[in-house]
């Protein structure tokens, strides 16, 4: 075909996967390639934790497969603040600064994550504005609907990571 240079490239599965994330949603196949270059593949073992509450934040957590609970301690009992599926991320707020973690992340079953790292998403923005746009975008709808939902309930939400 003399034209087969203008369509798109094919996708992965994982590149699919990654698409399928609202953080990534509006990235072409080319951009997700370039940010699946940054991401480091973890995988965690049922009841493992991923990170722990007063950790300093150095990566936002994309589940790609398994189930994550975050949870926090609160008057000296745990709450549970979310429980994540495939597709969810956590960790958010570690791409914007260092603060410490202010929730555990455990795993509740066998998990397989992609972790974006503050230092390659800062890097990326330095390098590729576009995607770093895309990307904080998507981050920023992401913490202000969590934030007007914590606001019309009162309850707990992630914003704590």
């Amino acid at each position: 075909m003399i034209f087969r240079f203008l369509k798109p490239p094919r996708m992965s599965p994982r590149l699919h996967r990654l698409k399928s994330s609202s953080l990534f949603a509006a990235l072409t196949p080319l951009e997700l390639k370039i940010v699946d270059g940054l991401l480091h593949e973890r995988r965690y073992l049922k009841d493992e934790i991923v990170f722990d509450e007063g950790e300093e934040g150095q990566a936002l957590y994309l589940l790609m497969s398994g189930r994550v609970r975050i949870s926090r301690l609160h008057e000296g009992m745990t709450q549970v603040v979310a429980e994540l599926e495939p597709g969810g991320f956590f960790g958010d707020l570690a791409l914007l600064d260092n603060s410490p973690r202010n929730a555990q992340a455990r795993a509740m079953e066998p998990c397989e994550m992609a972790v974006f790292f503050r230092a390659d998403f800062l890097g990326l923005m330095e390098t590729d504005a576009v995607i770093g746009y895309k990307i904080s975008l998507a981050l920023a709808r992401h913490i202000g609907l969590r934030l007007r939902e914590w606001m019309g309930t009162g309850r707990p939400q992630l914003e704590a990571l």
